[in-house]
C-alpha cells in the first residue's frame, strides 16, 4: 500500500501484465461467461475480416483494475471509470499505469492507461482513491 505522504502529481504507478495468450483468453472466457467468438475462435475473427482473436476489453479493465487496488484497499477506491481506445492483440504484453494528478482533501485523483509495447493505448480511464 502507498504511503499518503508519498504521494504527488506525476507519480507513476505500473503493472506490467502478463502475455495475453490464448489460454489466459479462454479462461478469462470461462470466468466471466462472456464467450464471444473474436476473443477464442480465430476462424470466427477471420469470417468477419478479423485476422486473430483479441483479448476481452473487460480483461484490461480488470488488469487496470489490479494496479488500483495493489496499492490501496478495496474499499478506498471512490470511482474507476473507462474507455476503451483500441484492442489488445493475443500475444502482447500490456503495461498499466496510473498517474496522480491531484492529492486534495484526502484523495487522489489518477489517469489511467493500458499501453501495448508499441505505443498503443487500448484503454484511458481515471480514477479516484480516498487516502487512509
Amino acid at each position: 500500500m502507498i504511503s499518503t505522504t508519498d504521494l504527488s502529481p506525476g507519480q507513476e504507478l505500473t503493472l506490467e501484465c502478463p502475455r495475453i495468450t490464448r489460454t489466459a483468453l479462454a479462461l478469462y472466457a470461462g470466468a466471466s461467461g462472456d464467450h464471444n467468438p473474436v476473443h477464442i475462435d480465430i476462424d470466427a475473427c477471420r469470417a468477419v475480416g478479423i485476422d486473430d482473436v483479441f483479448a476481452h476489453g473487460m480483461l484490461s479493465m480488470a488488469y487496470l483494475a489490479r494496479l488500483l487496488t495493489d496499492h490501496w484497499p478495496q474499499e478506498q477506491i471512490l470511482s474507476y471509470e473507462v474507455r476503451f481506445t483500441a484492442i489488445t492483440p493475443v500475444n502482447s504484453e500490456p503495461t498499466c499505469t496510473g498517474v496522480i494528478t491531484e492529492v486534495e482533501d484526502g484523495v487522489a485523483n489518477l489517469d489511467l492507461a493500458v499501453t501495448l509495447p508499441d505505443g498503443t493505448v487500448t484503454l484511458r480511464g481515471a480514477a479516484a482513491v480516498r487516502l487512509a
